[in-house]
């Protein structure tokens, strides 16, 4: 295991709750390397954080530890299944009556 995957890893089972369900992918192409973490649906919250500040907390440590490796970093977070909230549309006679 690379040091940023391993990093990646150890950083997001401290996190969170269900550390069993932490996966972490490394792919290395043209870009750089690419880390995808998949985590459990109930622990998504704690690894986004508010307004997506732990994400971005975490991209930027990764940077770090791409640039003490001379190598570009990033980070993807994949939707559990069943994570995504399902979102309702009202038609527009159902909105103009709940304006009513």
């Amino acid at each position: 295991m690379e040091h940023d995957q391993a990093f990646l890893e150890y950083v997001v089972k401290a996190i969170v709750d269900n550390s069993d369900a932490v996966e972490v992918t490394r792919s290395v192409d043209e870009m750089g390397v690419l880390l995808t973490l998949m985590v459990s649906a109930e622990d998504m919250g704690k690894i986004i954080g508010k307004d997506g500040a732990t994400a971005n907390a975490l991209r930027i440590l990764l940077h770090v530890v791409g640039m003490k490796n001379n190598a570009r970093v990033n980070l993807k977070i994949k939707e559990p299944i069943g994570g995504k909230r399902e979102r309702e549309f009202k038609s527009v006679d159902e909105a103009v009556d709940e304006i009513d």
